[in-house]
């Protein structure tokens, strides 16, 4: 982990550097961001979450071992070392069990978190602040002391603890995203940071885990960003001017982002400058992904071989046969919920791409389109921005090259070019 820590020594020096953390569970996007790595050589964060990688399966069907096995096999595909990917789980703790009494709740996560140790998952997100079982919200020391917890199991657990690093804090949207538009966001107030580190480090204390105290790298505030399904909430430096000054007294340590999608590159490059080191990205990376399969869709339907099911069509049915991912979310009147279901920023589509029959009918989407190219100047309108010259016919390369406008963006801001 010494290049998070050298990069992280920089940021505290007041250079723009920082590391986007890619979460996301999505196939292609997973191998665009991999073919990337492998094209520029750069450390790249790749985080599963709580709820979609769990001891049940989550909503991927993997376990923690699974996941980490099935990316190291996309990564190899793409020739990229396992040790340029710092693989990362986020949000670990009760959320996905926190309808249960808080002993319940905690023996899951304890698992949970040992699951992702011994997988060799390296950078932590120790998450215990939710409520679990009907209880009252846990208090600041309550929290503190279920995230030491968490910890020495991974401590415990992990095959090198010292490769560990970790991330405390959880000062944003629960994992999954916002259920409703925010009305307003509060930036994390001064003396909320000093009460969750101090806290936080009681606990470690009181627990002996000195050596892991160490390795706590960030610690997740909430510098007044967030998306809702058609409004982004930009960054404003100055409402964050605090906090940045604040953590320059602790020495090692650096702020995680969370919900950075949709922000401008110029806001993105101002988080790293308020040490917001760890720039969280995920449905903006799916919602890329959508948008080139709708332009190639759109294509293939205009074309005389269209594949025998446009995909927009299957995945509008799975969404209606299963509408248990989006209908929490999306509200208002039957014509806005169906414009939501496709085009909301919270991007809630991105749990049906998986479905065999959505995966197969985009196949053949990408079969009829390798098979029957489309005109240069059709994709040029379809998929709009692509330079002359390198216009391309391939869909994956189409795909790919998309998502990877997203994920340039985020390095990019972060200092690497």
């Amino acid at each position: 982990m010494s290049i998070v820590h050298d990069l992280i020594a920089a940021n505290r020096d007041g250079v723009r550097k920082g590391l986007p953390c890619f979460c996301t569970a999505n196939a292609h996007v997973l191998r665009a961001v991999l073919d990337h790595a492998a094209e520029t050589g750069f450390p790249t964060v790749i985080e599963a979450t709580c709820n979609q990688v769990n001891q049940e399966g989550g909503y991927t069907g993997l376990t923690p071992a699974q996941f980490k096995a099935w990316l190291a096999s996309l990564a190899a595909d793409a020739g990229v070392p396992m040790d340029q990917i710092i693989v990362g789980g986020d949000h670990l703790g009760p959320n996905p069990w926190r309808d249960r009494p808080i002993d319940e709740a905690m023996d899951k996560a304890r698992d949970l978190v040992k699951l992702y140790a011994e997988a060799g998952f390296t950078k932590l997100h120790l998450d215990a602040s939710m409520a679990c079982g009907g209880e009252p919200n846990p208090s600041f020391a309550q929290i503190a002391e279920r995230a030491a917890d968490l910890c020495a199991m991974a401590e415990a657990h992990a095959p090198d603890p010292s490769t560990l690093i970790y991330v405390i804090g959880t000062e944003v949207p629960i994992p999954g995203g916002e259920i409703d538009e925010p009305d307003a966001l509060d930036v994390t107030s001064v003396d909320h940071f000093q009460r969750t580190l101090a806290t936080h480090q009681e606990a470690w204390d009181a627990r002996g885990l000195d050596d892991a105290w160490t390795r706590i790298v960030s610690v997740v505030t909430q510098p007044g960003v967030d998306f809702g399904h058609s409004s982004v909430y930009p960054f404003v430096p100055d409402r964050a001017q605090p906090l940045a000054d604040a953590i320059v007294d602790q020495p090692g340590l650096t702020f995680e982002a969370h919900s950075t999608d949709y922000q401008s590159d110029e806001a993105l490059a101002a988080l790293v400058d308020a040490h917001f080191f760890f720039l969280k990205v995920g449905p903006e990376l799916t919602f890329r992904f959508r948008e080139a399969v709708w332009a190639l869709a759109g294509l293939a339907a205009a074309s005389e071989y269209a594949p025998p099911a446009d995909v927009r069509a299957v995945l509008d049915q799975a969404m209606r046969d299963n509408p248990k991912h989006w209908q929490d979310y999306y509200r208002g009147a039957a014509r806005d919920v169906e414009a939501l279901k496709t085009f909301s920023y919270s991007d809630r589509i991105r749990y049906y791409w998986s479905e065999p029959n959505v995966a197969e009918a985009l196949a053949a989407l990408v079969s009829s389109l390798d098979a029957h190219p489309i005109p240069e100047t059709a994709i040029s309108q379809a998929v709009m921005g692509l330079p002359f010259g390198a216009l391309t016919s391939d869909p994956n390369a189409l795909i790919t090259g998309h998502i990877q406008t997203s994920v340039r963006r985020y390095f990019h801001a972060a200092g690497h070019r």
